[in-house]
């Protein structure tokens, strides 16, 4: 059986990676800095991510303005900007890999992995919480609508969405489903595939309401003057927006965490805020 040669520089160049990432989070600022009397050993997943030089990262790229991908596959988006700044603070780069909402457990709990970390307008849950890692949040977030501009005033609460009349749009798979079912049961329920789609499906009348996020409605109501988020400070529900991987992955949790700190004291997410007007 043939061996690849031993190359001692590269794996040289690795350890003073993994050593210099490790030293980061004892040497940051108090804001960010985790506990100094934790000892962190040198985990197999951020020595694999180093030695290859890039952060895998799992994105369903259809969630505007948070990430969406674009026809020539490039990626863009809150999110997709939080998860570069991740792997900067790694000193390694990004490679985005796509997933989606329908599959996006499973192909976080995959073995082998695809990826090493999912981002996207996750909402942190205690249901993903029982078998996967959530970071901490660094964007708030709650179920709120979309709805034609001209029918604004018909709704003002959830009990005038729930009516056998009103179709509601969703996609497969995620908290926007899961969220309709369990309070829309009067309602009918539409699912439909491409969640960048229902927007515009809504605005041509093929449905009268999406269910959605208060970080997504803003862009589509910004972008169509067709659209209505009549509810938007009024969300149904509250929460965070936060990193997913799988368990086992402590190491890179907490730099990943570090990371978030960072960017929470820095103000770049304040300036991701400016940028997509959220």
């Amino acid at each position: 059986m043939k061996h690849k040669p031993f190359n001692i520089i590269s794996k040289i160049r690795s350890i003073l990676w993994i050593l210099s990432v490790l030293l980061s989070l004892y040497s940051c600022t108090a804001s960010t800095a985790l506990s100094t009397s934790t000892v962190y050993p040198i985990d197999g997943k951020v020595a694999e991510i180093v030695e290859r030089g890039t952060l895998l990262v799992g994105t369903t790229g259809d969630y505007r303005p948070l990430t969406f991908q674009e026809d020539d596959g490039t990626y863009w988006g809150f999110c997709i900007e939080v998860a570069e700044e991740i792997a900067r603070y790694l000193g390694v780069k990004t490679e985005f890999i796509k997933t989606s909402w329908p599959t996006l457990t499973a192909d976080v709990l995959a073995d082998p992995q695809s990826f090493d970390l999912a981002i996207g307008g996750i909402t942190i849950t205690d249901t993903r919480r029982e078998t996967m890692l959530m970071s901490e949040g660094y964007l708030d977030n709650g179920k709120t609508i979309l709805c034609r501009a001209d029918e604004a005033d018909r709704f003002k609460a959830l009990a005038d969405i729930d009516k056998p009349e009103v179709r509601v749009m969703v996609n497969p798979g995620g908290l926007n489903e899961k969220f309709a079912n369990e309070n829309l049961t009067h309602a009918t329920i539409l699912v439909h595939q491409k969640n960048e789609e229902i927007p515009t499906l809504v605005a041509e009348g093929k449905a009268d309401v999406m269910i959605t996020e208060i970080t997504e409605a803003p862009y589509y109501v910004q972008t169509d003057s067709r659209l209505a988020a009549p509810l938007l400070k009024k969300p149904f529900t509250h929460g965070e927006i936060g990193v997913l991987m799988r368990k086992g992955q402590d190491v890179l949790m907490q730099i990943v965490n570090n990371a978030i700190r960072k960017m929470k004291s820095d103000g770049f997410l304040d300036r991701l805020h400016e940028k997509y007007g959220l």
